[in-house]
């Protein structure tokens, strides 16, 4: 006989997005339209960010995707347990694999709820592949307690509570370099043991900054890239620029709300370096690449926040501040914090070497100034003047946006929430200023001891967060005992061997 399976899903659970999915009208409306039109796309990527801030997925068909819009889609768990290298650091046999996320004890499943609004679709080789992201739910339909994208949805809810609405404009640094064998994709690596990076050599000499010839020369490479990046991500590209690196990029992009923001750097991330690839090159986010004469690249937040109606409370109606006291509040939270929120901004150890005080254009202090480009925060604007915005320039291009930019947040309402205003610093670089954390073993030492963090991530996902990281600092710091002198133009092979490839 016979029996019909057609009702049993095969992807999530039966109805679970109609029981659990916290979806807005607009995005119900959005999965209904998918649902009611035949999708003109040969394959769907649905996933979800990964504590690193790297994208993690399943490629399906298309009837495939329309079960992920009413059943979710059943993913492992390892992403989120894995550190930057594949160890594992967690324990997730153990009840509640040591986290208090009783789901995650032997690595069982959870559901990831596709975003309907962030579908895009890109074409390659004769292919087009949609990319979706999601949310992650636990089996019984509880926001993921490790979720990066959960973080800061709870975050803007809050300040949303509060009629503040976080207005980011991304400016985001990365290095073109040019496969020495457009095959290679680097050795074979393990379980916390690091496979080799690929060959890798600069497409320029650099170091003419802003050049028009450096640029145009890369213009056959980046200008596809660009047109993807506007047509089929709908990101808001405003500049492509060189900077003072070798073949060192920067993209600039108008401004968004805060979640748009960091799923675009997400896409935008992705979508590079897949198709430098495919073109015989590597995009590479890494801070500082470990070649001679690589100059360290930064992602420079840019953020503001509006009330209901849409106007910029950070503008000063005072000829004599340069911002509204709010605004001069949120900056004082974002100084007074930076030391504890670090390691969301720069959580991999090459991305403290950007902070080296022999890097005049990079912070080492934890002070803000008016238009100078050595404070780690640089108020930009004045009196009257509707554009008026922060710009922190600690967070490295590796950071996971979700993250950084909620600490931004977090730790701007924070200051907001005190009303006291911190003094502007008379030098970016001033030796009576704190310091920024020095590595990152320091930045978790700040972020251990925060309430700030804790609260903002939630106590299971803080635990999580500093298990990763630490099994990332000791084994980087294992690796400098055994091998000090092994080492590419200053930078660990380490480094390059963890982060040149992945990120």
């Amino acid at each position: 006989m016979a029996i019909d399976i057609s009702g049993i899903a095969s992807t999530g659970r039966p109805g679970f997005v109609g029981h659990h999915a916290e979806w807005s009208d607009v995005q119900s409306a959005e999965a209904e339209r998918l649902l009611a039109r035949p999708l003109d796309f040969d394959f769907v990527r649905v996933g979800f960010t990964d504590p690193h801030g790297l994208p993690r997925t399943k490629t399906l068909t298309p009837q495939a995707f329309r079960g992920t819009l009413l059943n979710g889609l059943d993913m492992s768990p390892g992403p989120l347990v894995f550190d930057s290298g594949h160890a594992l650091p967690n324990d997730i046999f153990a009840v509640g694999a040591g986290l208090d996320v009783q789901e995650l004890t032997g690595a069982g499943d959870f559901i990831v709820i596709p975003d309907p609004m962030t579908l895009r679709v890109e074409e390659a080789d004769g292919l087009r592949t949609a990319v979706v992201l999601g949310d992650e739910y636990t089996r019984i339909g509880e926001p993921h307690p490790l979720s990066s994208r959960g973080v800061l949805k709870r975050l803007l809810k809050r300040a949303e509570a509060e009629g503040l609405f976080p207005v980011v404009g991304l400016e985001l640094e990365w290095y073109l370099l040019r496969l020495a064998d457009p095959l290679d994709r680097g050795g074979v690596g393990g379980f916390g043991i690091q496979g080799r990076a690929p060959a890798v050599e600069t497409v320029n000499g650099g170091y003419q900054f802003n050049s028009d010839l450096l640029l145009a020369d890369l213009l056959p490479l980046l200008a596809p890239l660009g047109r993807q990046l506007a047509d089929d991500l709908r990101l808001p590209l405003r500049t492509m620029e060189h900077e003072s690196g070798p073949g060192q990029i920067e993209f600039t992009f108008d401004p968004l709300s805060a979640l748009e923001a960091a799923d675009g750097v997400v896409l935008a991330r992705s979508l590079l370096k897949q198709a430098c690839l495919r073109k015989g090159h590597l995009a590479s986010f890494m801070a500082v690449p470990g070649f001679a004469g690589a100059d360290p690249s930064g992602w420079h937040l840019h953020q503001s926040l509006t009330d209901t109606a849409g106007n910029n409370v950070f503008v000063s109606d005072s000829p004599r501040q340069v911002l509204s006291d709010l605004g001069l509040a949120y900056v004082t939270g974002l100084v007074e914090h930076g030391a504890e929120t670090a390691a969301l901004a720069v959580p991999t150890v090459n991305g403290y070497r950007r902070l080296d005080p022999v890097n005049s254009l990079s912070p080492d202090r934890l002070v803000w100034s008016h238009e100078n480009r050595g404070a780690m925060v640089r108020v930009l604007g004045g009196p009257q003047d509707a554009g008026s915005h922060v710009e922190n320039r600690i967070g490295e291009p590796a950071a996971n946006p979700y993250l950084y930019i909620a600490s931004q947040i977090a730790a701007g309402l924070a200051g907001i929430g005190r009303g006291g205003i911190a003094a502007p610093a008379e030098h970016p670089h001033a030796g009576t200023a704190a310091a920024v954390p020095a590595d990152l073993g320091e930045a978790l030492a700040a972020m251990r001891e925060s309430t700030l963090v804790s609260e903002v991530l939630g106590e299971p996902f803080t635990k999580n967060l500093l298990a990763l990281k630490t099994s990332e600092w000791e084994r980087y710091r294992k690796w400098v005992e055994e091998a000090p002198d092994r080492d590419v133009a200053g930078v660990s092979r380490w480094e390059n061997d963890e982060y040149l490839m992945a990120f």
